[in-house]
């Protein structure tokens, strides 16, 4: 391959850092196929199927996703492939846009595509999850028992969990993105924010009352969207009581109400102190978020941040670090297969001790953990000395 190759170090979307640069050419001609599937309940599995050189053979299968990203790019994929796998990297039915994202759903796409490389001749399936991926992939294990190892590359606690410690708790009122309190803004000069690039430094008692005003505005979102499913469902049943050829007018009301999805609208999601003042959690990070360009200021107010928009149920199952059934914490004790997590210490969104507490919970025997010195979130610039670390672990374990 070329560095001209568009799979390859070609124009990317800004934004998108798990694409592969120029320097991930693994310099040896691996193969992709196009890969479309159907899950069991309908849904399109799209991804592109990398692997090995002409006349290579392979044994194991890799594959990896992401709840809304298009991993069937992922940089992973053509180094390992190079290295002797095939590498499965596909998008969920929610790729590009999460708004309904459930996790329950996307495990059913974790599961198709597993599926679909042991009917291929896979003799072992190798889950590996990236970032929002690492969440997925320990869940998919988890509940559905697919998998013979995980592998967590700057795998974050999971995505509700991460909302928990970037969501602005200084909103008081879901409807106004500017109605503020100003005792708990990290934006505002009395709590110790200084325009940037100036460092700013937070009162630790102050940060603890922060995060616990966090936990609380995830709640008021929490009992929003609840209320809102209860009402569908209790309406559902009412339903069941009216004949639609009989009454038809009396089951429209009904079945619009029952069928009725409300979209919460969640202003002001960048705002982690940490970002900002490098003695929280102090690791190799700069000031910054990779979710914002530069300052998380701007992001928190403007375009960027997470789960702008979201239906009632896809923010519960995702994006509520108190209702998602995708937490680090609940399903890796259940995750029974051999365990490597990698972590680049200079991760802007996930701290040394989160990446500590995930290997720590793994229910697995034999866990490996791997930190990556001064390595960013996507690992630019060190991609092939980590997916060597992955690949000399699969072959200890997956000849």
């Amino acid at each position: 391959m070329t560095t001209t190759d568009p799979f390859l170090g070609g124009s990317r979307p800004f934004g998108l850092g798990y694409w592969p640069l120029p320097d991930d050419d693994p310099g040896v001609g691996v193969q992709r196929e196009a890969v479309r599937l159907v899950s069991p309940d309908g849904a399109l599995v799209r991804g592109v199927l990398w692997t090995p050189p002409i006349g290579t053979p392979w044994k194991t299968a890799v594959i990896l996703s992401h709840p809304r990203g298009d991993f069937s790019v992922h940089y992973a994929c053509p180094l390992l492939a190079a290295a002797g796998y095939a590498v499965l990297g596909f998008g969920t039915r929610y790729m590009n846009n999460d708004t309904d994202c459930l996790h329950e759903a996307c495990i059913t796409d974790v599961q198709t595509a597993h599926d679909e490389m042991v009917r291929r001749g896979a003799e072992a399936v190798v889950l590996l999850g990236n970032s929002g991926g690492g969440s997925l992939m320990a869940m998919a294990n988890a509940e559905l028992g697919i998998g013979d190892g995980w592998v967590g590359m700057a795998a974050h606690p999971g995505e509700g969990v991460f909302m928990l410690q970037v969501i602005d708790p200084s909103v008081i009122d879901e409807a106004d993105p500017f109605a503020t309190n100003p005792e708990l803004d990290m934006y505002h000069p009395d709590n110790g924010w200084r325009p940037w690039p100036g460092p700013c430094t937070y009162d630790p008692a102050w940060v603890e009352r922060y995060r616990a005003a966090q936990i609380e505005r995830v709640a008021r979102i929490d009992a929003v969207a609840k209320e809102s499913i209860d009402a569908s469902r209790e309406v559902l049943a009412d339903l069941q009581t009216v004949n639609k050829r009989d009454d038809p007018a009396a089951w429209r009301e009904l079945r619009r109400r029952a069928v009725f999805t409300k979209y919460l609208t969640i202003y002001r999601t960048l705002a982690d102190p940490a970002y900002l003042d490098l003695s929280i959690d102090p690791d190799d990070r700069a000031m910054g978020s990779l979710f914002a360009f530069p300052d998380p200021f701007d992001a928190n107010y403007g375009r960027g941040g997470l789960a702008r928009t979201m239906t009632a149920r896809g923010w519960l199952s995702t994006w509520s670090g108190l209702s998602s059934g995708a937490r680090l914490a609940d399903t890796m004790p259940q995750v029974k297969v051999p365990t490597l997590l990698i972590h680049p210490t200079a991760d802007t969104e996930i701290r040394v001790w989160q990446a500590k507490e995930i290997v720590a919970a793994a229910g697995a025997a034999d866990v490996t953990y791997i930190e990556m010195q001064g390595a960013l979130h996507y690992l630019e610039g060190d991609r092939p000395e980590a997916l060597g670390h992955v690949a000399d672990w699969l072959a200890a374990r997956f000849p």
